[in-house]
């Protein structure tokens, strides 16, 4: 398990709404602000049904002493997005600094970045670093032009390079046609719902490209289908627990005493995957596992990943020995 990072006492300074359901907040520390990075994120403390939650938002801008993320309200999500939408200006909030898993290098042949939905959020301060040096190719997909924040300042920065890719208007992204025209040493940096990012990680295999040069982040939210209330038997533990829809399986572990090893808490660095034991209906929402590992069925993501029904698993806790049962097991061997 990891350490706590510091929480920042901040206030809400600028609230609005944006492209439909997109709240726009600056987040303003009392103290300790630093500058964000093209790719950082907040974590945020939430409240959802009466308890504290964690969950995290891309900085999209950083000027004047105060943060900006755009969060767009997921009414299946996991409840962050709601508490976010209540938000107004002069409303206290707790923060961390921001913290940068989703680096830009500055040493690509060619970089071509990719958006889905509210994925746009870390990619839009990659387009504004970028097109200081030379305007890259991007490639921005959601359901309509109107529910897509950022779009005129994307349009500005970048010209005919910008691809939008609308559903309502039938278009979608082709990946195999995206990566064939790309340097062989070019990278890519993607954001988007699991979905996208699974497709574009088959295209990238397939095309046979070097899978380091494939950067991504994902917000963790979207599945195979709506959430829905499962339950856990926690064999190694005998426990049986009730997940909420809108609670996710490692909250419903964590309120219940059972502690895990975690870090990015969106489904890519794989600390909190545990052991499913016999067939069980799970909806992968990470990024983490293989495709093999995901048809297997023997692993699930516990910050992201869901199921239906009732499924088992095993933290692989084991209790401490006592010294007594350690000079028992000594002496037998």
């Amino acid at each position: 398990m990891r350490s706590a990072p510091e929480s920042l006492n901040a206030t809400i300074v600028e609230a609005e709404t944006i492209a439909g359901d997109v709240r726009h907040l600056r987040i303003r520390p009392k103290s300790g602000f630093t500058p964000a990075e093209a790719g950082s994120h907040l974590d945020v403390t939430v409240r959802i049904n009466g308890l504290d939650r964690t969950r995290s938002y891309s900085v999209v801008d950083d000027r004047n002493g105060a943060w900006t993320i755009a969060v767009r309200r997921l009414e299946a999500g996991r409840g962050g997005s709601r508490f976010m939408a209540t938000l107004q200006a002069g409303d206290s909030l707790r923060v961390t600094a921001p913290k940068n898993h989703f680096t830009l290098s500055a040493a690509s042949p060619e970089t071509l970045l990719i958006a889905g939905g509210i994925g746009v959020t870390p990619i839009l301060p990659m387009a504004r670093v970028l097109a200081r040096r030379a305007k890259p190719r991007m490639l921005y997909a959601g359901r309509s032009r109107a529910t897509m924040p950022f779009l005129d300042e994307l349009a500005h920065l970048l010209g005919d390079k910008l691809s939008v890719l609308a559903e309502d208007q039938g278009a979608r992204i082709h990946f195999p046609t995206a990566f064939a025209s790309l340097h062989p040493e070019g990278e890519v940096y993607i954001c988007g719902p699991a979905a996208m990012l699974q497709a574009a990680r088959i295209a990238w295999v397939q095309a046979g490209r070097s899978p380091a040069l494939l950067r991504f982040e994902t917000f963790g939210s979207g599945g195979a289908r709506e959430a829905e209330a499962f339950t856990v038997y926690v064999r190694d533990h005998h426990r049986s627990i009730a997940v909420a829809r809108d609670a996710s399986l490692f909250d419903a572990l964590v309120d219940a005493g059972i502690d895990l090893a975690h870090d990015c808490l969106r489904g890519e660095c794989g600390l909190c995957a545990v052991d499913v034991i016999g067939a069980a209906d799970l909806d992968h929402r990470c990024v983490f596992l293989s495709d093999e590992q995901r048809r297997d069925g023997h692993k699930i993501c516990a910050c992201v990943s869901r199921a239906s029904g009732e499924i088992t698993i095993d933290t692989g806790f084991r209790p401490t020995l006592s010294r007594h049962d350690d000079a028992t097991l000594m002496s037998v061997g």
